[in-house]
């Protein structure tokens, strides 16, 4: 299993990729990676803001992307589609990449 420090420095090094191919302008991780509550088989929850809007499909392209790129399955969540009290949390709990 990966630590939060092998899965920044992957991102960090797949950033040009990441802003070319998907349009990404900010990226940032939450829930269990951050609270230090994951487990085996647990899921890597990814926050992400776009530079541009993108569609379904690029979106879960994106998704499939980060979960082979970072060897773990990624739960990928927008920034624009957070829920006002739930999203407070995450952009307290949320490290930015």
């Amino acid at each position: 299993m990966k630590n939060i420090e092998d899965i920044k420095k992957i991102i960090k090094e797949n950033r040009k990729t990441l802003e070319s191919e998907f349009s990404v302008k900010e990226i940032a991780i939450f829930g269990s990676y951050i609270t230090g509550d994951q487990a085996e088989g647990s899921d890597l929850d990814i926050l992400v803001e776009f530079s541009k809007p993108i569609g379904l499909f690029h979106f879960i392209e994106l998704e499939e992307y980060l979960s082979n790129t970072l060897g773990v399955k990624v739960d990928l969540v927008s920034k624009k589609a957070l829920k006002p009290r739930i999203g407070r949390n995450i952009l307290q709990e949320m490290v930015p990449v």
